[in-house]
């Protein structure tokens, strides 16, 4: 492995890192938080000095491979997650570090899991907490190594491919436009446009600004979350400021390059996308089950709020947004479940959302179909196709080894924590399902209403790598266990 180049890397993202700790700081100048603003000032300063070290010299050897590209992404994210957490736990807002530890990681992997609402509650922070807060949640969506190779020229070329298949949730990446760098910043682009819309609309209906700045982070990074200890069910009256998060939730989970045909008028391509199809048919499927379960069992009072609250729920766990109109956990269990099968497809690769992704699952269910019909009939040949395109058989083969890995390590994460004896097997499943598919809250003890904080320093760190791995779509972080990950061959 090129230990050089991995270090060059990650001397840009410190230097990303320090920039964006400005951010927070013009917030804490704002609001008159001058500890909060040193404590942002002297890390942005820190990172940025041995961010411009570390890549002062650029090794001789750039050609990036998959060793290099996938441990660059996996020591990326684990840096950025560690320094993320500094702020908090340096001004002692959180005043544990495995707590801010736990707090940054769901943050950056847009899980939106929490620890906050004990001893710390959410409204406690300074409001230049907040915004890092909230801020991380977008920052994470699109991915931190997307932005470098849209931004600095030195990490653009070919070879860092690699980078961006590495961050980039889904079975296959692609270039939008033939140089990688213009792919980036359309990407960029299209997802910064999209927040401003949101936040614009959430003013235009009453929202208090700052309210509706981290509202649109967290909604645009899936991330899920709120400044406000009972979540979005503090806005619970205002239905407008929910429909708009509903309409964006499931906007954002859809594939960006549905936009970007969009704008290139190229309608075919993004209309009859199939991954796109499926994840309507999924959605609605959902929403009419859970809204007809609401009005058998007559909960609500108007059916609006029944459909409503339907809509929000399958909007916030299709996304892996996390966010909650209601505490859904006192839902019929016919309900429950299907919020849980949602989180698990969860949204369309190439998104900012979560879980399996509608493409792999639709690829995963082709091909088992596509085995049964060759064990049938041997001697025919038979294609999985999607877009009416052949699949890769590298492809089904890459979605079967996700799959497996996936299964493993969900299992033994709820074995683990299981070991918390103080928690119930539906709390530690749907805890287990919320943080690999960073999707936020679970059901029972780290249902909507509650949160993660009762946990063991082990079943934290197991939950911190699940958020890890899940955003990472388990490869990065898994390769690094790998001793011949390491090595120069």
């Amino acid at each position: 492995m090129n230990k050089n180049l991995v270090r060059y890397v990650l001397g840009w993202v410190l230097v990303v890192i320090g920039a964006m700790f400005l951010l927070p700081a013009i917030v804490a100048v704002i609001y008159k938080e001058y500890s909060d603003l040193i404590i942002f000032v002297l890390l942005s300063a820190s990172c940025v000095a041995v961010g411009l070290i570390s890549s002062k010299f650029k090794p001789k050897n750039t050609q990036m491979y998959v060793k290099e590209g996938y441990i660059s992404c996996a020591l990326t994210w684990i840096l950025l997650s560690v320094i993320g957490c500094l702020p908090f736990y340096i001004s002692k807002q959180i005043p544990n570090f495995t707590n801010a530890l736990f707090e940054s990681v769901s943050g950056f992997t847009t899980t939106g899991a929490t620890i906050l609402g004990n001893d710390v509650q959410i409204e406690d922070l300074s409001q230049s907490m907040l915004f890092w807060r909230s801020f991380s949640n977008w920052a994470g969506g699109m991915g931190i190594l997307v932005f470098m190779l849209a931004v600095i020229s030195q990490l653009s070329g070919q070879s860092n491919m690699y980078l961006m298949k590495a961050e980039s949730p889904g079975p296959v990446v692609s270039k939008l436009i033939p140089k990688l760098r213009g792919t980036a910043l359309v990407l960029y682009a299209i997802y910064g446009g999209m927040t401003l819309i949101e936040f614009i609309l959430l003013i235009v209906g009453g929202m208090p600004i700052f309210d509706a700045i981290t509202l649109s982070f967290s909604t645009a990074g899936t991330g899920g979350f709120s400044i406000k200890n009972d979540g979005l069910m503090a806005y619970e009256g205002l239905y407008y400021q929910q429909g708009v998060v509903t309409i964006f939730m499931f906007l954002f989970a859809v594939n960006f390059s549905v936009y970007y045909y969009i704008i290139a008028r190229k309608f075919k391509q993004a209309f009859l996308n199939e991954e796109l199809r499926w994840y309507f048919i999924m959605y609605a499927a959902a929403i009419v089950v859970i809204g007809l379960d609401l009005t058998i069992n007559d909960v609500y009072d108007w059916w609006f709020d029944r459909w409503h609250h339907a809509a929000f729920q399958v909007a916030t766990y299709a996304s892996s947004t996390g966010f909650a109109s209601k505490d859904f956990d006192q839902w019929p269990q016919l309900s429950k479940s299907m919020l849980m099968v949602s989180a698990l497809i969860g949204a369309c690769a190439g998104s900012t959302g979560g879980g399996l992704k509608v493409s792999r699952v639709v690829i995963l269910v082709k091909s088992v179909l596509r085995d049964i019909k060759q064990m049938l009939h041997p001697n025919s040949v038979y294609k999985v196709k999607m877009d009416d395109k052949v699949v890769k058989e590298e492809t089904v083969r890459s979605i079967h080894v996700y799959f497996t890995l996936f299964v493993f390590i969900f299992t033994v994460s709820v074995v683990m924590l299981s070991l918390d004896e103080q928690m119930d097997f539906t709390t530690n499943f749907t805890a287990v399902i919320a943080t690999f598919n960073n999707m936020g809250p679970g059901l029972s003890k780290v249902g909507p209403t509650m949160n993660f904080f009762n946990y063991s320093v082990l079943s934290k760190y197991v939950l911190i790598f699940d958020m890890l791995a899940g955003r990472l779509e388990l490869l990065p972080i898994v390769l690094l266990f790998n001793k011949d990950s390491w090595t120069s061959k």
